[in-house]
């Protein structure tokens, strides 16, 4: 699990160059973070191509239980990022001006990298519609 700090969304966006991928925040705290990251882990089951990247809205001393939790829902694999500045405020205006700090939060991301970013648990048919639209 890499340190998120600032300049850390321009690295994960330059890593994946022309690619669709799907942007997860979420916290081992947040009471809704496990059914989205049970429908995530479903979804890379059925779409193993789909890639997404975690961000955990906690803190680096957490890293172990993030782990764990990420690869109970069969997301061990994929990147995993963890808020590491003490300023989260700041974290969050980078990701996205709008965004308050609600979890879980999602955004998705097309090959150009343009994005929609949705708070709350994501319906299971919205994902599959995304990913369907990406694996053409």
């Amino acid at each position: 699990i890499r340190p998120f700090t600032t300049g850390s969304l321009q690295q994960i966006q330059t890593e994946r160059a022309g690619k669709p991928f799907i942007l997860s925040l979420w916290s081992a705290s947040c009471i809704h973070c496990p059914t989205e990251l049970k429908a995530l882990g479903e979804l890379k089951r059925k779409y193993p191509g789909i890639d997404i990247v975690l961000v955990a809205a906690d803190t680096p001393e957490e890293i172990p239980q993030l782990a764990k939790l990420a690869a109970s829902y069969g997301l061990g694999k994929q990147a995993q990022w963890v808020f590491a500045d003490p300023q989260a405020e700041k974290l969050r205006f980078e990701i996205d001006r709008r965004w308050y700090g609600e979890l879980p939060r999602t955004y998705f991301f097309d090959p150009e990298h343009r994005r929609e970013g949705a708070s709350g648990v994501i319906p299971s048919e919205r994902l599959e519609h995304w990913a369907a639209q990406q694996v053409k």
